[in-house]
């Protein structure tokens, strides 16, 4: 049986271009024309930013190939190009993150070799802790301040539900830190809080349900940040599942921004030694140049050589709270008795094109 022959055209025709065809360099722009800003949002693989530091002038931002997987969190400092019209459904694109000055991190616990960037660049870092409804735990807050310390951010303890409890007792076991603390109750006036943030970029942490969000309220009105219930067994819900950094109202220059994070379960820190809480006050760093090598300063009988043991007066004081501080952070995996979300926290390590963390 013969089979009748095949007829071709043009379109049946396909011819693939040499390796040698099409040019290749390695060679990349330099984006000279590039605009500063800063990364304000963060969701699934988009970044808002800022241009100028201008809350007015946003665009959103996808991350150059050329930056692979580089994590991009709030409050990075960056780079775009692109259409910066902030028009929506258009896209501009982050091509370079500048270094950062300062980063607060954490890990799931303190085995966990997943470090996550709570925010990046920020001044400050305001613990905000409720005097009762959840109950106040000095674990979270030694925890936070070690990674303050660490990720060279100034610590302020911010007290909210203090017509519940007198908070006197907790703030004094902080006293010989020299940490500001400031109350932010709902009938307490925010003069001292505003004072406090003014010109700054700073972070707020804190369990859920201790009124994080109610005060991200009433620093930026028009945030209408969600706002949740505490149960009857004193457990949390998470109301705000991403970091964002909104700007207090007002022509404030340099400007003043407030980064709400979402409420954490439990603060790791994996990261972080001994020496690296120490060296962030001079007189105890100077200190410990005299310890012998290995040393944990926690005293005798682990350190009977300690050179913290030497201090007198407030430095003395200070030393014997950055030993209890130590002692706090060294006993073991991060708390777990903080409040449990109703809805999945951000503790599990993902991808970090969807993460907020990066």
């Amino acid at each position: 049986m013969s089979r009748r022959p095949q007829s071709y055209d043009e379109s049946d025709v396909r011819v693939r271009p040499g390796k040698g065809s099409r040019p290749r360099t390695k060679q990349r722009p330099t984006h000279d024309d590039a605009a500063d800003a800063m990364v304000v949002s963060v969701d699934r693989g988009r970044w808002g930013c800022v241009l100028d530091g201008d809350p007015e002038r946003r665009v959103v931002a996808m991350r150059a190939r050329e930056l692979g997987r580089t994590p991009i969190v709030v409050g990075d400092k960056v780079s775009v190009v692109g259409d910066l019209s902030g028009r929506p459904d258009t896209l501009a694109r982050i091509v370079r993150v500048a270094e950062r000055t300062t980063v607060l991190r954490r890990t799931a616990d303190d085995t966990d070799p997943y470090e996550r960037i709570v925010v990046a660049n920020a001044d400050q870092l305001l613990i905000v802790t409720a005097m009762a409804d959840p109950p106040p735990r000095t674990g979270f807050v030694e925890r936070a301040l070690a990674a303050a310390y660490v990720g060279g951010l100034s610590p302020i303890l911010c007290l909210t539900k203090s017509d519940l409890a007198d908070a006197t007792e907790f703030a004094a076991a902080f006293a010989d830190l020299d940490l500001p603390i400031v109350a932010a109750g709902r009938d307490d006036p925010l003069d001292a809080v505003l004072r406090i943030l003014d010109g700054h970029l700073t972070a707020l942490i804190g369990h859920s349900g201790v009124g994080k969000s109610t005060l991200v309220n009433r620093l930026v009105p028009e945030a209408d940040r969600a706002t949740g219930v505490v149960s009857g067994v004193g457990k949390g819900r998470h109301t705000s599942t991403q970091s964002v950094a909104l700007p207090l109202p007002g022509d404030s220059r340099p400007r003043t921004w407030v980064v709400d994070t979402p409420g954490i379960r439990s603060f790791g820190l994996a990261h972080v030694s001994a020496d690296d809480i120490v060296h962030a006050f001079g007189d105890l760093r100077d200190a410990i140049e005299n310890c012998p090598r290995g040393c944990t300063h926690l005293g005798p009988p682990a350190d009977p050589e300690c050179a913290l043991d030497g201090l007198d007066g407030h430095s003395h004081r200070r030393a014997m709270a950055v030993r209890g501080l130590l002692a706090a952070v060294s006993s073991g995996a991060a708390p777990t008795d903080a409040p449990v979300a109703d809805t999945p926290a951000p503790d599990t390590p993902a991808d970090p094109e969807t993460d907020p963390a990066g």
